[in-house]
């Protein structure tokens, strides 16, 4: 099975989508642009959000094991994939790529 490299591409928030409908909160969100994880097989990377996790690991799964060219020429790295969890509020958008062998 290959390492997934996930990196941490692009956060936005949605200001007027929370000040219309969440409930004040702490502590939202600890991705950092630029921050990496890496993935090995189906066990979800220390310090990566569930929610992130849930959205993409059906991916990083599928590469994992050698699929590619996901949704038929989406990507220009066919072994490579962009998601974004599901916070509806403050979105996180997440490259992901097969680390080659070296």
């Amino acid at each position: 099975m290959k390492k997934i490299s996930i990196t941490v591409m692009k956060q936005v928030v949605h200001q007027d989508l929370i000040d219309k409908y969440e409930n004040p909160i702490q502590h939202a969100c600890d991705m950092k642009v630029g921050q990496v994880f890496i993935a090995d097989g189906w066990k979800k990377p220390e310090g990566l959000c569930d929610s992130a996790w849930e959205s993409m690991s059906p991916f990083v799964m599928t590469l994992a094991h050698g699929g590619e060219d996901i949704y038929n020429g989406w990507m220009k790295n066919k072994k490579s994939a962009m998601i974004s969890c599901n916070d509806g509020f403050r979105p996180v958008s997440f490259y992901i790529e097969v680390m080659e062998d070296e």
